[in-house]
C-alpha cells in the first residue's frame, strides 16, 4: 500500500517534530518550510515587575530561553505544542490555552491579577492577533519583546515541488495565515496551481483556511479545534479512510 504523503509547511524545527509523529503512523512526511526562524540579538531583558510570560508560539518559547536564564516565572502558552516547547526549555509552571491568541488572553485574565505586575510577551517581528489589546482592555500591562523573525522562503522546496507535480501529495498542513499565504505565493511562482487539485489542505483555523483557499485544492478544511492534536485527529481519520 502506498503511504499517505503529507506536506509540512511549518518552520524546520516544528516540522521535524511533527514528522516524527507522522512516521509512527506510517505516514510519509514531505517537509517544505515556508518560514525560516532567526533569533534576533536581544539586550538584557527587563523582567522587573513582570509576573508572567506569554508565549504565542514555540519559536517564542525557544527564543526567550536563548535570551534569558529566567525559568521561575509562570508561562501561559497559546497551545500545547508551545507549552511543550516551554517545558523542554526548562519552565516548570506552564499552562496551555489550548487554542488561539484570544483563548490565551482569556486564560491569562482568569489566572492573573493586573495589580500584580506586567506580562511579557515573547514575540516575533510579525504578530498574529492583538494579544496586548485584548489584555489591555482588562487592565493588564503587556510588554512585547521582539526576539525572533520569521523570514518567508523564496522558492518552493525542490522535493515538494516534484511531489506536487507527480500528484504525490495527499494533504498539506497549514498552521498560520502567513505560512499559507507564503505557500500560495511560491506555488504561483512555480506555476503549480493546478497540481494542488490532487491534495487536500488541512488548516488550523478559519483564518488559515481563508489564506489557503487562493489555490484550487481538492478540499480545504479546518481542524475541529485550533490545536495541533486536532490536526493529528484529522490526519488519523484520513489515514483510516485511505486504508479501507
Amino acid at each position: 500500500m502506498i503511504p499517505l504523503r503529507v506536506l509540512l509547511t511549518r518552520p524546520r524545527d516544528d516540522s521535524e517534530e511533527l514528522a516524527q509523529e507522522l512516521r509512527t503512523r506510517g505516514i510519509e512526511p514531505v517537509i517544505a518550510p515556508m518560514l525560516a526562524i532567526a533569533n534576533l540579538p536581544a539586550p538584557d531583558l527587563d523582567l522587573a515587575g513582570v509576573q508572567a510570560l506569554l508565549f504565542t508560539s514555540a519559536n517564542g518559547a525557544r527564543a526567550f530561553a536563548a535570551a534569558s536564564r529566567e525559568r521561575a516565572l509562570p508561562v501561559f502558552a497559546v497551545g500545547e505544542s508551545t507549552a511543550a516547547a516551554a517545558r523542554r526549555a526548562g519552565f516548570n509552571r506552564v499552562e496551555s490555552a489550548g487554542g488561539d491568541v484570544e483563548s490565551l488572553a482569556a486564560l491569562a485574565a482568569r489566572r492573573l491579577d493586573p495589580a500584580q505586575g506586567a506580562l511579557l510577551h515573547a514575540a516575533g517581528s510579525a504578530l498574529a492577533g492583538d494579544l496586548a489589546g485584548a489584555l489591555g482592555r482588562q487592565g493588564f500591562s503587556v510588554r512585547r519583546a521582539v526576539l525572533y523573525e520569521a523570514k518567508p522562503a523564496e522558492s518552493l522546496d525542490a522535493a515538494a515541488a516534484a511531489a506536487l507535480t507527480r500528484g504525490a501529495i495527499d494533504m498539506a498542513l497549514f498552521f498560520s495565515p502567513r505560512t499559507a499565504a507564503t505557500f500560495v505565493t511560491l506555488v504561483r511562482k512555480a506555476g503549480l496551481e493546478r497540481a494542488c487539485r490532487n491534495a487536500a489542505a488541512l488548516c488550523l483555523s478559519p483564518a488559515v483556511a481563508d489564506a489557503a483557499r487562493a489555490l484550487p485544492w481538492r478540499e480545504v478544511r479546518c481542524a475541529a479545534r485550533p490545536q495541533g492534536a486536532a490536526m493529528l485527529d484529522d490526519i488519523d481519520a484520513a489515514l483510516r479512510q485511505a486504508r479501507r
